[in-house]
C-alpha cells in the first residue's frame, strides 16, 4: 500500500483490467491492448511481454511477470501522467499472493483457465487456485470468465456488478454468436487456444461497449505475438516457431498444433530450475517423445540447480516410449542447441523452441542473469548459415 500512497493511488484515475489464469495471460493482455488502442483509447499494459504506455514499449527485465508493489505503482503513475485511461495487467498467482496489487483498483478481472503450475511455491493445487480466486474477491466490477474451463464454477460465484462468460459454443461471447456481426473471427495466429484468448479479449471489449466489428478486425490483423507461437520463415523452406510453453498442457497444445503441419518436428526443449515444479520435467519428456521426430534437450533457466540433472529428469520421461538415441541429444549450451536443430531441418520441417518465448535474459547460478533472446539467436544462426 505504501507504493500506492507515494504515487497518489494512480489506478483510481484509470480503468484497470487484470488477466489471470495458467495459460494465455500474455496473449490476452496483448489482444485487449490492441483492441483498445485501435479504437482510440489510450492504454497501458504490463506483463511478461513488457511495459507499454501508449505506443512506447519497454522489455520486462525483472524475471517477474507482475512487478513489485513500488514498481507497479510507479508504472501506473507514469501511465496516468501520459494520459492513459485504461491499464491492462497480467496478474500472476505469486504476484496476487504477495499483494503486489495492493492499492490497485481493479475494475475488471479476466479468467482464462487453470492447470497444474507453481505447485512448489504454493504448496498445493488448491492453494494455487485460491491465489487466482483472490483477484475475483478483490474485483467487484466486471468478471470475464471462460465457461469451457473445467474450473469455471470455482470462479463463477464471487460477487460482481457484471459477469460475462465466453467459450467455443456456450456463454455470452462465443465463436457462434460472433457470426451475427459483419466481421468473422479469422485469426492468423495458430492454435485453438488463441481463439479462447481472442474470445476473452472480445468479452472485455463487449464489457466496455466497444465496437465489436472493429475489435474482431484488430484481432484478425495480428500476425504474431512476441514469443507466443511466433513463426520465423527460414530460407531453407522450413519454419521456426518460438513459444513460451512452460507447462505440460501448453507444451502438448503447441506440439499438437504443429505436428500435422510439419514433415518433421524438431524440438528444442528445456525446463526451468531453481526448485521450480520439478514434477513437470518427466512430463515434458513424455510429451516430446510422443510428438517430436527429433528432440534436443538444453538449458533454459537453471538458476542454482545442476543443468545436467534437469536434463536427465526430462529424459526420464522418454523411457515409456523407448525413444531411440538417434532421435534425442543433450546440448547444454542453448545457442548450440538451436544451431543443432536448425542444421537438422529441411524444407517442410518445423523447428519449435519452447520455454523462454520473448524473454530477454537467462537466470544462472548465484543470482546471475545473462542477456538472452531465442529470436535473436535464431536470426544470428540463420545469418551465419
Amino acid at each position: 500500500m505504501l507504493g500506492a500512497i507515494i504515487y497518489g493511488f494512480p489506478s483510481r484515475a484509470m480503468t484497470v483490467i487484470a488477466v489471470t489464469g495458467t495459460k494465455g495471460k500474455s496473449t490476452t493482455v496483448y489482444m485487449i491492448s490492441k483492441i483498445f488502442e485501435e479504437q482510440g483509447l489510450p492504454v497501458a499494459a504490463v506483463g511478461s511481454l513488457g511495459f507499454k504506455i501508449k505506443e512506447k514499449t519497454q522489455p520486462n527485465t525483472l524475471k517477474m511477470t507482475l512487478p513489485g508493489r513500488l514498481k507497479l505503482q510507479k508504472f501506473l503513475y507514469q501511465a496516468k501522467k501520459a494520459g492513459c485511461r485504461y491499464a491492462v495487467i497480467e496478474a500472476t498467482s505469486e504476484g496476487i499472493v504477495q499483494n503486489r496489487l495492493a492499492g490497485v483498483s481493479v475494475d475488471c478481472a479476466v479468467y482464462t483457465n487453470l492447470h497444474r503450475e507453481h505447485l512448489e511455491s504454493h504448496g498445493s493445487f488448491e492453494n494455487y487456485m485460491a491465489a487466482k480466486q483472490k483477484l475475483f474477491l478483490k474485483t467487484r466490477g466486471i468478471h470475464v470468465l471462460n465457461i469451457d474451463d473445467p474450473y469455471f464454477e470455482k470462479f463463477a460465484n464471487f460477487p460482481a456488478k457484471q459477469k460475462i462468460t465466453y467459450g467455443k459454443k456456450w456463454g455470452m461471447i462465443t465463436s457462434e454468436n460472433l457470426k451475427i456481426k459483419n466481421e468473422k473471427l479469422d485469426l492468423k495466429l495458430l492454435g485453438d487456444f488463441n481463439e479462447f484468448n481472442a474470445l476473452a479479449a472480445l468479452a472485455v471489449a463487449h464489457a466496455y461497449n466497444l465496437d465489436i466489428d472493429k475489435a474482431i478486425m484488430s484481432l484478425n490483423s495480428i500476425e504474431s505475438v512476441p514469443g507466443r507461437m511466433e513463426i520465423i520463415h527460414a530460407p531453407g523452406g522450413f519454419d521456426i516457431v518460438i513459444d513460451y510453453a512452460h507447462t505440460p498442457d501448453s507444451l502438448e497444445l503447441v506440439y499438437k498444433t504443429l505436428k500435422p503441419r510439419a514433415q518433421k518436428l524438431i524440438c528444442v526443449l528445456g525446463a526451468a530450475g531453481g526448485g521450480r515444479d520439478k514434477w513437470k520435467r518427466p512430463e515434458f519428456g513424455k510429451i516430446a517423445a510422443q510428438y517430436c521426430d527429433e528432440v534436443i534437450l538444453t538449458d533454459e533457466d537453471p538458476y542454482d540447480e545442476n543443468p545436467e540433472t534437469i536434463l536427465e529428469q526430462i529424459a526420464s520421461g522418454f523411457s515409456k516410449f523407448q525413444i531411440p538415441n538417434s532421435k534425442f541429444q543433450k546440448v547444454l549450451d542453448r545457442k548450440d542447441a538451436i544451431k543443432t536443430a536448425l542444421a537438422l531441418a529441411k524444407s517442410g520441417d518445423i523447428v519449435v523452441i519452447t520455454g523462454k518465448g520473448s524473454e530477454i535474459s537467462m537466470a544462472l547460478a548465484g543470482g546471475k542473469k545473462i542477456p538472452w533472446s531465442d529470436k535473436e539467436v535464431v536470426a544470428e544462426v540463420l545469418r551465419q548459415s
